[in-house]
């Protein structure tokens, strides 16, 4: 019982050594030819890095370009029209910068993503749009305080005895126009200095900007009855002519 054990052992190491001397000699024999292959898919894979970097520099102009024109969001569609390459290749392009610049990534539905960059300009109008905290009013001093305060009593006396004084009238609108004409040196106003026109928070105006009755109601508020329209291409804001 004790050969046969031995014999099948015997049968099974040579199964095992067999492919293994092959797998030697084969090696031995073509090594020059491996080393060589290698060595030229390292090589290529050099090269395609080297292209891709070539073409990041040329693609470059058209991605900055596209930042500015919509405000930092980037689809790889808007890419590829402008730059005329392969959708696949946009996105790529976009990884690659999305993740040198931290740029958020944002899944808009049907497969399609948008890159949101945020530059200084686009974090400037941002924090244009939030609104002010609010400040507190001034709370009425009680009677039991005031009694304390000598020195604010004896004002209001000295108040009542005075004569009323004439208060200055209101400055009219003369004073705006040459602010107006020189903000409208292009053309045109941003998001902020309308809202300072009208006298309103700019978070106010980003919300009603689209509204059909928006030109009405900025003539409203204008100082000059002007009404003004929203560019959406520009994101600007622009007088509306008198017909």
């Amino acid at each position: 019982m004790s050969e046969k054990t031995m014999e099948s052992s015997g049968k099974g190491f040579l199964v095992l050594l067999l492919p293994i001397s092959f797998l030697i000699i084969f090696l031995v024999s073509t090594w020059r030819f491996l080393l060589a292959l290698v060595v030229l898919i390292i090589g290529f894979n050099i090269w395609q890095q080297y292209q891709w970097q070539q073409w990041c520099q040329r693609v470059n102009p058209v991605f900055h370009q596209l930042v500015r024109e919509n405000q930092g969001k980037i689809t790889p569609m808007d890419l590829a029209i402008r730059g005329s390459f392969p959708g696949p290749t946009a996105k790529r392009y976009l990884d690659g910068k999305a993740s040198e610049f931290g740029a958020s990534i944002v899944n808009a539905g049907s497969g399609s993503e948008v890159y949101y960059f945020i530059t200084a300009s686009i974090l400037g109008n941002i924090l244009d749009s939030s609104e002010p905290v609010k400040t507190l009013s001034a709370q009425p001093v009680t009677t039991a305080a005031r009694s304390l305060l000598a020195p604010p009593v004896a004002q209001a006396v000295s108040a009542e005895l005075e004569p009323e004084v004439e208060l200055a009238p209101p400055a009219t609108h003369t004073e705006v126009k040459p602010n107006l004409a020189k903000q409208l040196i292009f053309g045109s106003l941003i998001q902020s200095e309308l809202a300072k026109r009208l006298n309103v928070y700019s978070s106010t105006v980003y919300k009603r900007r689209n509204d059909p009755e928006f030109p009405e109601w900025t003539r409203s508020r204008d100082p000059d009855g002007i009404a003004w329209s929203f560019s959406e291409k520009t994101k600007e804001f622009f007088p509306l002519e008198e017909s």
